[in-house]
């Protein structure tokens, strides 16, 4: 079960306080305390909210970085990729990719991208292994997307990377993990301040309980900012606003539209960069785009120009007989990307290299920043911090076990015999409400079907995935889901194709309800925030 620690906190030290609940900090927070550390977690909205939950929904290689001969960070990206497979079997699935109209260039790379993934096929799952590209013709092409342009088209290649379905469950895994091993965590809970004490040493923060409306000062030997693209805001209080620190943000966003594709995503090449046709839940995730932000990150939205930037881009490759229209556009979600700040350079040709700062050279003991980075290397990059967390401290911990074991809910050693079996042995319910839970949920998936079983309401359908009113419950219950936006965004996937209609979203609010005391009004309000979220822009 996971619980708000910050509920019941009796003033309590901490080894390590990490600031941001988003795949960064959630890996951090396992590793550390997977090692024996004390960890608490702070979120000032709910986990895996913002650039976590701005995905492609998509583990990969990193095959875009050969262009800027980035080796090392391809062969890790590809090392995490399997990692990423291996842990978390339910929820990392290898997925073809057509390319289509490759480059001379991209070719060779494919090769390259090949070679580095020498390990691909060393799998716990033996379904998991990625085999190597291959070419398609013109006329294969077109049978296998009909919708492709014809004009200009000679071919494409397909390579593997893998397919994330649910990221905001799978940053909500590592934070289990890291609660199975003693963390505590707490949603909703903003940092105001820094705690000081002799020498300027970061000895703790201060924090607003959002929930309670309390304030608190957290103590702990070491505190490490994970918090993406707030980071040097987030620097900005320890500096007292004395600093220079700026980092940059890149906007990502993505459409879901109806299914365009088979079982393959497809993408091109843009002026600046790529996009992808993804499939998603029967339906078509399309992204991304890469633009520079300027302004800050709490005040971030998509807009109707971006999308129609994006249907635009699409629309030159794809939409032969049929082109996307704006009215297609089911939803829209869109996040900001912390860069490293690269003077002068676009932000598509930025790294997508982490960097773990120690700012005891800038007076600030006590204090690490983790930057940049992506999903995919999370894992790796909480492990890197925690080398400068052991020489920081001063004293050897234990070594990482965080690639060698699967994440708690994930121990699962065929996902496919997994399916089949709990579909056996569910027959009470429908194959496909078993089968979501079982790939989104993993080994938890009973609780829920439990808590169906216990009050019959709570097995209604709400969707075409399968998906039940139970899992409302579970969410608020065991999952520390404080808003009818957590339940439907984050912890189940009931809003995030799209505003699933007004019956359904009282239903849920009404179980909600239930469990968080709510009233009418507070009812209301909730349904209004979601609705609002789901909104696709007007302007």
């Amino acid at each position: 079960m996971m619980k708000r620690f910050m509920d019941d906190y009796k003033s309590e030290s901490f080894d390590i306080l990490v600031i941001g609940g988003g795949i960064t900090g959630a890996a951090v927070a396992y590793d550390a305390a997977s090692r024996g550390l004390s960890v608490a977690l702070v979120e000032k909205n709910d986990f895996g909210w913002a650039t976590s939950a701005a995905t492609s929904k998509v583990i990969h290689g990193g095959l875009r970085y050969l262009k800027t001969f980035e080796f090392g960070l391809v062969r890790e990206s590809l090392n995490e990729r399997r990692i990423m497979g291996n842990i978390a079997p339910n929820f990392v699935y290898p997925t073809p990719f057509m390319f289509v109209n490759p480059t001379f260039v991209m070719k060779v790379g494919l090769f390259v991208y090949d070679f580095l993934a020498f390990d691909k096929k060393f799998t716990w799952d033996k379904s998991k292994k990625i085999p190597n590209h291959y070419p398609l013709s013109r006329e294969e092409v077109i049978e296998r997307v009909p919708n492709v342009k014809r004009e200009g088209l000679q071919g494409a290649r397909v390579y593997y990377d893998s397919l994330n379905i649910f990221p905001e469950r799978l940053t909500l895994t590592f934070l289990k993990s890291a609660i199975h091993y003693g963390a505590r965590v707490s949603n909703y809970t903003k940092v105001e301040d820094f705690f000081t004490t002799e020498g300027n040493k970061v000895s703790g923060i201060v924090v607003r309980d959002l929930v309670n409306n309390r304030s608190h000062t957290i103590k702990g030997k070491l505190t490490i900012n994970c918090s993406g693209p707030w980071a040097d805001i987030v620097l900005k209080l320890a500096k007292k606003g004395d600093s220079q620190d700026k980092i940059r943000r890149s906007e990502g966003i993505h459409l879901i539209v109806k299914n365009l594709i088979n079982n393959q995503a497809v993408g091109t090449m843009t002026k600046t960069g790529h996009f992808f046709l993804i499939p998603w839940r029967g339906y078509s995730l399309i992204g991304t785009t890469d633009k520079e932000y300027p302004g800050t990150p709490d005040d971030y939205h998509v807009t109707r120009q971006s999308i129609q930037e994006l249907l635009d881009t699409v629309n030159k490759d794809f939409g032969n007989n049929n082109p996307l229209q704006y009215q297609d556009v089911l939803f829209s979600y869109g996040g900001l990307r912390p860069l490293l700040d690269t003077k002068g350079e676009d932000v598509h040709t930025i790294t997508r290299k982490y960097e773990i700062y120690d700012h005891s050279d800038e007076g600030l003991p006590g204090l690490i920043t983790a930057e940049g980075g992506k999903y995919t290397t999370s894992r790796n990059l909480a492990q890197n911090v925690l080398k400068m967390v052991e020489k920081r401290m001063g004293r050897k911990l234990g070594k990482c076990i965080t690639h060698k074991q699967r994440l708690i809910g994930c121990e699962i050693k065929d996902i496919n015999e997994f399916i089949d079996s709990i579909k056996k042995e569910n027959s009470d319910f429908k194959n496909m409400t078993v089968e979501y839970l079982g790939r989104n949920y993993g080994t938890e998936y009973d609780k829920i079907l439990t808590l169906a079983r216990q009050d019959k309401k709570l097995a209604e359908i709400v969707n075409d995935d399968g998906e039940i009113l139970a899992q409302v419950v579970y969410a608020v219950r065991e999952e520390m889901a404080q808003s009818l936006a957590d339940i439907v965004l984050r912890r189940t996937g009931i809003g995030t194709l799209g505003n699933p209609g007004k019956e359904v979203l009282e239903k849920v609010a009404a179980i909600a309800a239930q469990e968080l005391n709510w009233d009418a009004s507070r009812i209301s309000r909730e349904i209004e925030e979601v609705e609002r979220i789901l909104q696709i822009p007007k302007a």
